[in-house]
Order: structure tokens, then C-alpha cells, then sequence
């Protein structure tokens, strides 16, 4: 029997692939963060806060796009085991900033080391030029 290449079921099973496949990342990303009790959004936080440095509260709400409030609680919980720091705006005596300490900049690189080296298990699975084909095609579909 001949399948029919435009059939429904053929976008189900890609959409449910990539489902699949991404659960198995945050899993792994989950995993990882276990070791330093870190939870998924906090990551991305201590990430993004790597990336911009010192930033307001409310520009990292932005980043993360997560409500104001919520960037808080994680700020809060990434404070109170010493990750990142809050410090007097020297522009604006009224606001806040947000740093990484020395220990959030070590975590965050033990973190990122052992997620990459988890994902790359799971993507070696794939030939060379498999892979190169995914990250291409993952590109032009990222938003």
C-alpha cells in the first residue's frame, strides 16, 4: 500500500518527534541541574544575568519573560545560595541591580559543561551531516 505523503498522520509524527526529542532535552537539562539544586528558571536567570551583567530586576523579568514578581522569587532563591548578588543602582539610588557572584559564574559553568555534555550524547546518535542538517533546519524555524 502506497502512504499518502500529505496525510495528516505525517505532521502528527514529525510534531510528536520533536515533542519527544525536546522533552528528552529538558529532561536532561533537569537532570543536570539536580546537582546544584537549581531549578530550570533559575538557570536561564543565572544564564541571562552572565550574559548582561548587573541588570535591573525588571529587565531581567524582560529577558526571561516571566512577570516582575516572579523574577523576584528567583532572584530570591538564586541570593540565598549565593549565586548572584543584589546591589544600589548607581544611576538610580531607588533601584536595585542584579549580579552573579564568583560562586553563580563557577555554577553556571558546571551547569552549561554538564548539559552540553548530556545533549551531546543524545545528538550523537546522529551522523555528522545529520547534525548539520537539524541545527539548519532548527535555525530557520527558531523564532
Amino acid at each position: 500500500m502506497i502512504e499518502d505523503q500529505r496525510s495528516p498522520d505525517r505532521d502528527d509524527t514529525l510534531a510528536e518527534a520533536f515533542r519527544s526529542v525536546a522533552h528528552q532535552l529538558r529532561r536532561i537539562s533537569v537532570e543536570s541541574l539536580a546537582h546544584w539544586e537549581v531549578s530550570p528558571s533559575q538557570s536561564r536567570a543565572l544564564r541571562t544575568l552572565t550574559r548582561h551583567g548587573s541588570i535591573r530586576l525588571s529587565e531581567l523579568s524582560e529577558h526571561l519573560r516571566i512577570a516582575p514578581r516572579s523574577a523576584t522569587e528567583v532572584v530570591d532563591d538564586l541570593q540565598a545560595k549565593g549565586l548572584v548578588q543584589r546591589q544600589p543602582d548607581p544611576q538610580d539610588r531607588r533601584a536595585t541591580l542584579v549580579a552573579v557572584t564568583e560562586h553563580g559564574i563557577e555554577v553556571g559553568q558546571a551547569i552549561r559543561s554538564a548539559q552540553g555534555t548530556e545533549a551531546e550524547r543524545l545528538f550523537d546518535r546522529l551522523s555528522a551531516t545529520d547534525r548539520a542538517h537539524l541545527a539548519r533546519i532548527l535555525r530557520k524555524l527558531r523564532i
